[in-house]
């Protein structure tokens, strides 16, 4: 499975951006997926995660209210929209395939494989 993540880029603080993560590969609509984020000099850090149906999702508690997570199988692709957005929301943003045993395993990336390259957003005051 290969990952690709795009959407990302400027954007003012109170603004909104949409990150899509593609993937190619048939086992993408089996897979729970996630979205990491990793500013610098910070370790990466979970943002959200959604089941492969789409029926489970789950939040960080910094992002909930303002970011969603979705999917969309029958174009092997994830979304993350993102609104209300701060300052401290820059950085790199990962998408992964989730690789774990349970919807408690979301918020760890070592239960996380396939990384994509990862989409900058930088939010300006």
């Amino acid at each position: 499975v290969q990952l690709q993540a795009s959407g990302g880029g400027l954007v003012q603080a109170g603004g909104s951006q949409r990150l899509s993560c593609a993937a190619s590969g048939p086992i993408f609509s089996i897979n729970d997926m996630g979205w990491f984020r990793q500013a610098p000099g910070k370790e990466r850090e979970f943002v959200a995660a959604i089941s492969w149906s789409g029926g489970v999702t789950n939040y960080a508690d910094f992002v909930k209210g303002r970011y969603t997570i979705s999917r969309e199988n029958a174009k092997n692709t994830v979304y993350l929209q993102m609104n209300s957005l701060k300052p401290e929301d820059t950085a790199v943003y990962y998408c992964a395939v989730f690789r774990g045993a349970y919807y408690s395993d979301y918020g760890n990336p070592e239960n996380y494989d396939y990384w994509g390259q990862g989409t900058q957003v930088t939010v300006s005051s």
